[in-house]
């Protein structure tokens, strides 16, 4: 008994952990659920590694996805945003918020816009503002019954680089052409104005001044949104991740979703 009742004590303390709103607390509530993992194994075994293959066992589980769900995805080669009313704010966390905040940096109102990916509803609201030469976006997406929110500021150079900072919780399911750079912050980081001024810091920190900032098109955003995914697409393609299905679609690769498994173990171990 005395055993059992250490696993099932480690369980009960990894979960409240991970429910904890502090990042240290939930990275120590990962940890704890591996040496919950590790004393199962040991205990039932009693080899250490029997311990250790139970702690491994964590890192594989995406593959149960990955050879089910996302094998199996059929995701459409040319997308078209669609313009779309804005979603229940129940279902839209810090949305209102976010765009408040914008408006309150000098952000414009462009549109209302969305598409689909395989089953998964992305919603957005774009902003733009003359002045930074930047746009903004707060994004929904929604798959299931699992939604989350995030918000991004994208400028392009004169040499046509694209620099992005965003909270958003994940690492891209996608390569990024060389052109585009993303600048990730915490995702529990929901303030505009914050995030805005890591965008700031970031242009700095890349040596890119306002002044090689290309002013954006409020009626072209759109059409640039589905003119990068479309790149992005194309890069993949070239990178061997995707291959094409012979019906306007493409699916993942064998080599594709290894690198889909590498960006689940970056996301489990940055545990954001």
């Amino acid at each position: 008994m005395r055993e059992t009742l250490i696993v099932i004590g480690l369980f009960v303390l990894a979960v409240a952990l991970r429910s904890a709103r502090t990042n240290c607390l939930r990275k120590l509530g990962a940890i704890t659920f591996l040496s919950a993992s590790f004393c199962l194994f040991y205990f039932l075994t009693g080899r250490l590694w029997a311990g250790v293959l139970g702690t491994v066992l964590w890192f594989f589980l995406p593959w149960v996805e990955l050879l089910t769900r996302i094998r199996s995805m059929r995701l459409p080669l040319d997308n078209r945003l669609k313009h779309r009313e804005v979603p229940n704010p129940s279902f839209f966390p810090n949305a209102i918020e976010a765009a408040a905040a914008m408006e309150e940096a000098g952000f414009e109102h462009v549109s209302d816009c969305g598409w689909e990916w395989a089953g998964m509803q992305q919603f957005f609201r774009l902003f733009w503002h003359p002045e930074e030469r930047a746009v903004a976006a707060v994004c929904l997406c929604e798959q299931s019954d699992v939604a989350f929110a995030f918000i991004s500021i994208t400028s392009q150079d004169d040499g046509g680089g694209i620099w992005r900072t965003t909270n958003f919780p994940f690492a891209p399911t996608l390569q990024c052409p060389p052109n585009v750079k993303w600048n990730h912050v915490p995702c529990e980081r929901s303030c505009f104005h914050q995030i805005l001024k890591d965008h700031k810091k970031y242009l700095n920190r890349v040596n890119i001044p306002s002044d090689r900032l290309r002013m954006p098109d409020p009626e072209e955003i759109e059409n640039s949104i589905e003119q990068e995914m479309r790149r992005q697409v194309d890069h993949n393609l070239a990178a061997g991740l995707i291959e094409l299905t012979g019906d306007g679609h493409f699916q993942y690769s064998k080599r594709g979703l290894f690198f889909l498994w590498g960006q689940f173990i970056k996301d489990m171990v940055r545990l954001c």
